[in-house]
């Protein structure tokens, strides 16, 4: 669709390759992008790392500098950059060392102990044209509402190749992603999104929410579609046929392999920079045309992968919105998750309002693991306040008490690491600023799991309250509020710059 909403063909304009023919295209892509100084070759594999690293970097510098200057840029020879051995070592050195293996059995230890012959062998498969993505092993992780999330877990050189090609073609597209997309960016997060939602509210003339969902997206996506998409930028061949490759590479699951004809498996490094692509062209740019072109009032957006929140002054753009919003996404093959979109009355004069009308309450919405309520500060000021969804601790504690379950028979020691490690990480992530009773809540409720757990080791041998609090403090992190206000972070992290537009 182009920018007025009159054509089913994406927003952005394709423009040609350079012109001068393709020798002439290439080498004035090689003069932009710094071939040169990114080229590595089988008798270069162990250059200085600080080096190596300096270089890559560099060239990933040049790579983004040309996106910045021209926004239809059209990149003729990338590929050069993935298959450079140091780029392949970090990408290696990059991955997570606990990961599951994938199809191909491998893990990250046994890749590493013969890791200069593996990454040379590696290397001649891409610049040769011989490497082959191979299908990724599904496994399910249970979610908060009980249901069981599908994610794919790739062979290891997949991840590698995966990874290296994400970071260069990150340095494409992040001059072209919007300011309110934050999920699976560098330097953006859940928090960071949380807080632009947060001060968007709070500062801006918002009265209505429309808190969306995107129905099964990831594995929604047009492959088709998709590809059209990273053409608008990435014109090197080569680029484009490993990212079909990996998009086709199917799913194995029970020994039988599935062809994918949709969708990107939910594990794979480039998985999330693929999701973003698509919605960047689906979403992203259509949402910021539409409030620039039909909005009456202040719109405020941010988004968290398929997950996002848009605020509206009136209920009338808010309508016509979400209206128009379920055409675009059935276009893309895509559609809104009917239970899970809702548009609410939310802001600073809600209250006050439904209170003249004699309906309660404000309603509250969901958003990346937060309760978002409408409330007050000390000073009688308006304020969303963010407190831990009641699903998600709950599920969390379910998590843990089958935990303490399996390992009822292991020392204290060897349990005590385990919860510091769970419950640190817990609450480091819910410790927002007004959310300290949730996290006390749930601190307390992990103590008496445990406690439960090791009454039940023996039937003669009793915990006291007296071992068991040295036992708490000893491993159990106390709650604490880590994180800073939203207009704090967000004026460090903007510097005058909107975080929802």
């Amino acid at each position: 669709m182009n920018g007025r909403g009159k054509s089913d063909k994406p927003i952005v304009p394709r423009k040609p390759a350079n012109n001068g023919g393709p020798a002439a295209a290439a080498s004035s892509a090689e003069q932009v992008e710094g071939r040169g100084l990114a080229k590595g070759s089988p008798s270069q594999p162990n250059r200085p790392r600080t080096q190596s690293r300096e270089g890559l970097q560099s060239a990933l510098d040049r790579i983004r500098q040309a996106a910045e200057r021209d926004k239809e840029k059209r990149f003729t020879a990338l590929w050069h950059h993935v298959y450079d051995p140091a780029r392949l070592a970090l990408a290696y050195f990059a991955l997570k060392k606990e990961a599951s293996p994938g199809v191909d059995g491998q893990t990250w230890r046994q890749y590493g102990e013969d890791l200069e012959q593996n990454l040379q062998d590696l290397f001649g498969r891409l610049q040769r044209g011989a490497y082959r993505a191979k299908p990724v092993r599904r496994v399910y992780i249970p979610k908060a509402d009980g249901q069981q999330r599908p994610i794919g877990v790739p062979a290891l050189e997949d991840k590698i190749v995966q990874r290296a090609t994400t970071e260069v073609l990150s340095a494409v597209y992040e001059t072209d992603f919007k300011g309110f997309s934050y999920g699976f960016r560098p330097g953006r997060g859940a928090h960071e999104a949380l807080d632009a939602l947060a001060v968007g509210i709070q500062t801006r003339k918002v009265n209505w929410v429309l808190d969306a969902d995107i129905r099964g997206f990831f594995d929604a996506i047009d492959h088709e579609w998709l590809i059209q998409f990273v053409e608008h930028r990435i014109a090197d061949r080569r680029v484009v046929r490993h990212v079909k490759k990996w998009l086709n590479a199917g799913v194995l699951e029970d020994g039988r392999r599935t062809p994918s004809e949709r969708g990107t498996p939910q594990g794979g490094s480039v998985s999330p920079l693929l999701a973003n692509i698509y919605l960047h062209y689906v979403f992203d740019l259509w949402a910021d045309h539409w409030r620039g072109r039909y909005a009456c009032g202040d719109v405020i957006i941010v988004r968290y992968a398929d997950d996002f929140v848009v605020g509206f002054q009136h209920r009338t753009d808010a309508e016509r919105f979400l209206a128009e919003l379920g055409g675009r996404l059935r276009k893309f093959a895509l559609e809104l998750h009917a239970d899970k979109t809702r548009l609410i009355e939310f802001g600073r004069y809600a209250a006050e309002r439904r209170d003249r009308r004699g309906e309660g309450k404000p309603d509250t919405f969901d958003f990346l693991g937060f309760t978002h309520i409408c409330g007050k500060t000390r000073r009688g000021r308006f304020a969303v306040l963010r407190q831990t969804m009641r699903k998600r601790m709950q599920a969390k504690l379910k998590a843990i008490k089958e935990g303490l379950r399996r390992r009822m028979h292991l020392p204290v020691r060897e349990v005590g690491k385990w919860l510091q490690a769970v419950v640190g990480g817990y609450l480091r992530y819910h410790a927002v600023p007004r959310n300290y009773p949730a996290l006390k809540t749930f601190r307390n409720a992990v103590i008496r799991l445990w406690h439960r757990t090791l009454r039940r080791r023996s039937q003669k041998a009793r915990v006291t309250w007296t071992r068991m609090t040295r036992w708490v403090e000893q491993w159990l992190p106390p709650p604490r509020i880590l994180h800073p206000y939203p207009d704090q972070r967000l004026a460090v992290m903007t510097r005058g710059r909107s975080p929802v537009r």
